[in-house]
């Protein structure tokens, strides 16, 4: 049971400071989990390709198949270093908006319906701006 889960079963009520620890933590292990994920498949990929020679004059965009979260998801599953390091790439984008989504959770814990509405309104902004494609 998390601290929100029990404060909400024994009193009812959630209380600021609670919603608070939840949120820090959340952010904190989020970035923390992406950040090895990312060095695991970084550390992996620099030693399996430590004597290819590379080209640096000719640019190369991500692969097709690293540009599309399905696609993502099944190269990290596949243990596929760049698979590894896109994954903790969208692990390190996946934590703020879990945090605003849990936000609503406390907020609406708290009956405090100003913030539900308008952290919904935050986390619906944000899901449009990353599902849109706005700014690419």
């Amino acid at each position: 049971m998390t601290g929100l889960d029990r404060d909400a079963a024994v009193g009812g009520k959630v209380d600021d400071k609670s919603v608070e620890i939840f949120l820090g933590k959340l952010l904190r292990w989020g970035v923390l989990l992406a950040a090895l994920v990312v060095f695991v498949g970084g550390v992996w990929f620099l030693a399996k390709s430590y004597d290819v020679e590379q080209n640096y004059r000719t640019f190369r965009g991500e692969p097709a198949d690293l540009r599309a979260v399905p696609m993502i998801v099944r190269q990290a599953i596949a243990l596929r270093p760049l698979g590894l390091i896109q994954f903790g790439l969208l692990l390190l984008i996946a934590t703020p908006v879990a945090r605003v989504l849990f936000s609503v959770l406390g907020f609406a814990l708290e009956r405090d319906w100003m913030y539900v509405i308008l952290t919904l309104l935050v986390l619906a902004l944000l899901v449009y701006t990353l599902t849109s494609g706005a700014g690419t």
